[in-house]
């Protein structure tokens, strides 16, 4: 059966069951409402608010406090304090966790918006003026300039009719629309020229059409279709957290019940037993972890924010900084998006930059250009209307640029014609008029007087492989203004004047961004809907690619599976003529290839790939409302270079986050090991009984507050510059690679047994009181404390960066005097089941939390001298 596009436009009626004059009958089109449905686009149920927040609670270490907690208040009610701090922690998790969810989802409603609201149609041989919604296959559109398309149409008349695809193709230049039938099978959307789509835009001229696709049966609802189910992987830090979550989670069951046994082996009740093992749960999990790491990225937010990069979703922060390709967009995000006039060629054939210094008769030759055109820029209110064609509006705009004017007036115009190519005006001068033609090169120098065809048919080669859009000019003058303009006497035997060359230009700093990110091992790859040499021509400049070679045309593209663009993505850095779904495969190939994805774009066309990235960013000013809601990010200035301050951040930041990580677990495990260690001091010593180190009140008060602190400090430190000089790393990389899980363990260990000892201090010399307690309490709480300076930096902290962080100052001094508040404020005191100190048992806890800096500062120079020599 042939396509809609290979059927002329009496069969496509035909075929749809219509009449060209008469249209549909109101009750033919009222039973196919009935039979298709309307005309919008069908969303899918959001999930409530309840379930999110219930899902909150599917994690097992959260599942494993929540166990702990109840079972505890159940077996002991005057604990019941330990079990709610547990509770209240879980909740505020829980409720950061749905904030951090409730991200926006209106892709469909902005989708919704891009369709016109009313459409005219032709039914029972009257036009009639409907909702879009109601038009249903095989209604008659009226197609008007400053229309939106209401459906997919088949094209059935045309009077110069062009509209602009870039929202849905990509291609920045209004596709011209004709009737004509397409043999051919076309997979890009682009080269349908006798088709036209639903929520694109009429720039000129008018038209008939036969709706062919209505609502989600569109090339709009495909695409809405398609970002229903974006089946996005976990983000590389998600990955990272939930496999601590399971080996934490894992440890911790089986710690616990070994404690458990332990306990029971030396003859303590079950009670006092369960509560060491509550304790022992307490100590492994990192209750704070999430939230800090949660307000890590939210900061990240802000100041990605003041560096003009709106984050929507907080881990997209993390996830930037992993990337390793950037999908990006060519119109509006590598270039302008603005028709730009760079090339100027005069009648003797001599070629200049517009930049260059022009002579009088070149700054005229620009001057008529800009006199035969209908594009219009008008400025009311302070803000700016162009109105007309890009290449047109082009041709303004480099008379302003440059200064020119003509004083000359329009007398007559000869519109523009598809088949002639060509427009003309008639301009009156002192003593007789002047007719300027402007139009396509190969068709203006035929009827045209030069002086040299041969050379200017060699410029207009050499320009147009460069990409370049040529428009010729040609002039003559006539005594008398003829009574009825006819194009065959009026356009010949004309004085050619010259040509100009116009492009959408590369943005002036991609250059230096995309230089940038090959610095940091990111390859940017350019995905377009535009021609390809387009493409090459835009890569060529920005050194996106050196070769041709490294290019591909959509049509190509679509012959490959799936298997074979996976073995063939790497080869190529520019993709053309690409529809959505080209694009998605794309991104779905680079990520198969074990590479973290950044998709940059604008349009309606590269919302689903947006959405299949692992980070899709938008651009804030040009890019469409479906673009930023399927987004992560949005680039307020539409700067492809913010990418890359945002990659750099997004590097900084997970940085952090495995400074903070391994804060927070080195004081987990010194927790376990002096709970540990403790119990099985018990059961090998059954005559000292030495009870509990530390309680769950104390092990939650030192991971909730004094560890988080300090935390949140070393989420904001500086930004270290020579993480742009490293590659990105693996997607699949340990979280605990290049030492970071040994550091973790011997700190850990070492941490513990510092506490420890200070508990074996104070249990000797009092064994009564909870002095061993209240010691073990104070040498963790501030071990931590001190050692949160060892985390600021791999190098040495005796710098004059010493001081640098005012906020790890704060946390330190903050957390010192919470402590000692604690210790000799009686109530406080009651409550977390310590007692005052004497002085000297002070020192001895200060003393034992400075062992760590100093073994610590040994083991940085150690290894910077081992790094030196090699």
């Amino acid at each position: 059966m042939k396509k809609i596009y290979q059927l002329t436009p009496s069969e496509a009626i035909i075929q749809l069951q219509s009449h060209e004059q008469n249209g549909l009958s109101n009750e033919e089109a009222k039973q196919r409402l009935t039979e298709y449905g309307p005309n919008t686009l069908i969303g899918k149920k959001k999930t409530s608010l309840v379930v999110r927040f219930l899902s909150q609670f599917k994690d097992l270490l959260v599942i494993i406090l929540l166990i702990a907690a109840f079972i505890s208040v159940a077996i002991n009610p005057k604990e019941w304090l330990d079990s709610m701090v547990i509770l209240i922690v879980v909740l505020i998790n829980a409720t950061l966790g749905v904030i951090q969810e409730n991200k926006a989802e209106n892709a469909l409603e902005a989708l919704k918006k891009m369709s016109s609201p009313l459409a005219k149609v032709i039914r029972e041989g009257a036009i009639q003026q409907i909702k879009s919604e109601e038009i249903v296959i095989g209604d008659i559109v009226l197609l008007e300039t400053g229309d939106y398309v209401p459906a997919d149409v088949r094209i059935i008349e045309t009077v110069n009719l062009q509209v602009d695809e870039s929202a849905l193709t990509g291609e920045s230049v209004p596709v011209e629309k004709r009737i004509d039938i397409l043999n051919e099978n076309q997979t890009s959307l682009g080269d349908l020229a006798n088709l036209a789509f639903l929520a694109t835009h009429i720039t000129y001229g008018r038209g008939k059409g036969i709706a062919y696709a209505t609502g989600m049966r569109t090339e709009i609802g495909k695409i809405a279709a398609r970002l229903q189910n974006p089946d996005k992987e976990l983000t590389p830090l998600q990955k990272r957290l939930e496999q601590i979550g399971k080996v934490i989670a894992f440890f911790c069951i089986g710690v616990c019940v070994i404690v458990l046994a332990l306990e029971l082996w030396s003859g303590e009740e079950f009670t006092d037993s369960f509560m060491t093992a509550v304790a022992l749960a307490v100590a492994s999990i990192p209750e704070a972890l999430a939230t800090v790491v949660t307000v890590i990225l939210a900061l990240g937010v802000e100041k990605m924010a003041r560096h003009k990069a709106i984050v929507k979703k907080l881990l997209a922060v993390e996830t930037l900084g992993a990337a390793s390709v950037v999908c990006s967009d060519k119109t509006g995000t590598l270039t302008e998006n603005k028709m730009t006039v760079t090339t100027i060629v005069n009648r003797e054939g001599i070629v200049k930059r517009v930049e260059d210094t022009l002579t009088n008769e070149e700054k005229y030759l620009l001057s008529l250009f800009a006199l035969c055109t209908d594009a219009s820029i008008t400025v009311e209110n302070s803000e700016t209307k162009r109105i007309g064609d890009p290449t047109e509006l082009a041709l303004l705009d480099v008379v302003k640029k440059l200064n020119i004017s003509n004083s000359l007036k329009r007398v007559a115009e000869i519109p523009f014609d598809s088949n002639r190519k060509m427009m003309s005006v008639i301009l009156k001068t002192f003593t007789d008029y002047l007719v300027v033609t402007k139009g396509a090169f190969d068709v203006l120098i035929n009827r045209s007087k030069t002086l040299d065809k041969k050379r200017l048919y060699d410029i207009n080669e050499e320009l147009s492989s460069q990409a370049l859009r040529i428009l010729a000019l040609g002039i003559k003058k006539i005594k008398n203004l003829p009574k009825k303009l006819k194009s065959e006497e009026i356009e010949n035997d004309l004085l050619f004047l010259g040509m100009v060359g116009m492009i959408d230009p590369a943005r002036p700093e991609v250059k230096k961004a995309v230089f940038q990110a090959q610095q940091a091992g990111i390859k940017t790859v350019m995905i377009t809907g535009d021609h390809i040499q387009t493409g090459i021509a835009i890569a060529k400049e920005l050194n996106i690619i050196h070769d041709d070679k490294a290019a591909i045309v959509g049509t190509e593209l679509s012959n490959l599976t799936d298997q074979e663009l996976f073995e063939k993505i790497e080869s190529y850095s520019v993709f053309a003529r690409v529809n959505p779904e080209d694009k998605v495969r794309i991104v779905e190939a680079w990520q198969k290839k074990g590479h973290v994805v950044a998709m940059t774009g604008d349009g309606v066309n590269d919302s689903p790939a947006l959405s299949k990235a692992d980070i899709g960013c938008a651009m804030g000013i040009t890019g469409t409302d479906v673009a930023k809601e399927a987004s992560d990010v949005i680039l307020v200035d539409d700067n492809y270079a913010t990418i890359i301050v945002a990659v750099s951040l997004g590097r900084n930041i997970y940085d952090n986050i495995k400074k903070v990580v391994q804060y927070l677990l080195s004081s987990n495990i010194g927790e376990v090991f002096t709970i540990f260690v403790a119990s099985l001091l018990s059961v090998l010593f059954p005559q000292y009984r030495l009870g509990v180190p530390l309680f769950a009140m104390h092990l939650l008060w030192v991971n909730l507050i004094t560890d988080s602190l300090p935390a949140f400090a070393l989420g904001i430190v500086d930004i270290d510059d020579d993480l742009m000089k490293l590659p990105p790393r693996n997607k699949n990389e340990s979280f605990f690679v290049h030492g970071l899980g040994r550091a973790i363990i011997w700190q850990g260990l070492m941490i513990g047994t510092l506490t420890l000892t200070a508990y074996l201090i104070g249990h000797t010399a009092d064994p009564n009181t909870y002095l061993g307690q209240t010691m073990a309490f104070m040498t963790l709480s501030t071990t931590q404390l001190f050692h949160a300076f060892n985390m600021k930096s791999k190098h040495s902290i005796f710098n004059k960066r010493l001081f640098s962080n005012k906020y790890l100052l704060i946390a330190f001094f903050v957390g010192i005097l919470l402590q000692i508040g604690i210790c000799y404020i009686r109530p406080l005191s009651q409550v977390f089941k310590v007692v005052p100190m004497d002085f000297n048992y002070l020192l001895i806890c200060f003393a034992l939390s400075l062992v760590p800096i100093i073994i610590i500062e040994f083991v940085k120079a150690f290894r910077d001298s081992k790094i030196s020599q090699q």
